[in-house]
């Protein structure tokens, strides 16, 4: 089973950047099931139900999430809803819908996960559970199975946390991988007991930015100590960051992974 992984869509660029390579990407390396990070897909804080229904028709079929997943509440249905292949942080408090999400596609049926990293959390909307804590609980209710892989997204501030949590469920998931700083890094590997890790898998946006906002806004802060409003970028060169995973469904073990970096 091919499993691709997109990072953090970032705003109407990140839906554009999914729109080019996508649709031919899927095709080219024989992608079964398509995850992506989607707390920052509408204007940069949460998703909107119509862009969600315009990512589900480009090729996404399952939706991961952040501490902006409850910026927009018209999303709050969908994280309820079982059905909907859309899921909140699983130790985020009062996060509508349970967490983590059963969703088949293509015959192949997955659990997947989404959590808070400590940082994070602190700086959510709402408080946060331990994450290693919440995956142990969630493990331990769920029948293996029932399930052909598990992915576990990790959204969080520190490398020292994402790197954490791939050692910690090496051998349990199949694929563990970090999103939220949308700087991708160097370390997407098989770890020792089967696991695909990679600390930050990087964004789908605007590259000539600050993580997908205009740099002019961001440099007041850093240079005169004032507090500015962010303002999306929407020009220059453009990036699409995804990790590319194998999966056995025979043992629910990575055999092979891939970071992706598209820049145009």
């Amino acid at each position: 089973m091919n499993i691709l992984y997109i990072g953090d869509v970032m705003a109407e660029p990140g839906i554009a950047a999914v729109e080019e390579v996508l649709p031919s990407l899927r095709t080219e390396k024989n992608i079964d099931v398509v995850v992506a990070q989607a707390e920052n897909v509408t204007n940069g804080k949460g998703m909107s139900l119509d862009d969600y229904r315009r990512l589900r028709e480009l090729g996404v079929d399952v939706f991961t999430g952040g501490n902006h997943t409850v910026a927009l509440k018209e999303l709050y249905p969908v994280l309820e809803n079982p059905d909907e292949p859309v899921v909140g942080p699983a130790n985020m408090h009062d996060c509508p819908g349970p967490g983590y999400k059963y969703v088949t596609v293509n015959g192949k049926k997955l659990l997947v996960v989404s959590l808070l990293g400590h940082i994070v959390g602190k700086h959510a909307d709402w408080p946060t559970d331990n994450p290693l804590q919440t995956i142990d609980k969630i493990l331990a209710a769920e029948d293996p199975a029932k399930r052909d892989a598990l992915v576990v997204n990790f959204h969080g501030d520190f490398s020292s946390e994402k790197v954490i949590i791939g050692y910690y469920l090496d051998g349990r998931a199949s694929v563990v991988v970090g999103d939220h700083w949308h700087v991708p890094t160097a370390d997407a590997e098989v770890l020792p007991k089967g696991t695909a890790h990679m600390t930050d898998v990087g964004m789908c946006g605007s590259l000539d930015s600050s993580l997908g906002v205009k740099f002019e806004s961001v440099l007041p802060r850093w240079r005169d100590g004032y507090q500015t409003r962010n303002e999306l970028e929407t020009t220059g060169r453009m990036q699409f960051n995804t990790l590319l995973v194998s999966v056995d469904e025979t043992t629910g073990r990575a055999t092979s992974v891939e970071h992706i970096r598209k820049v145009w």
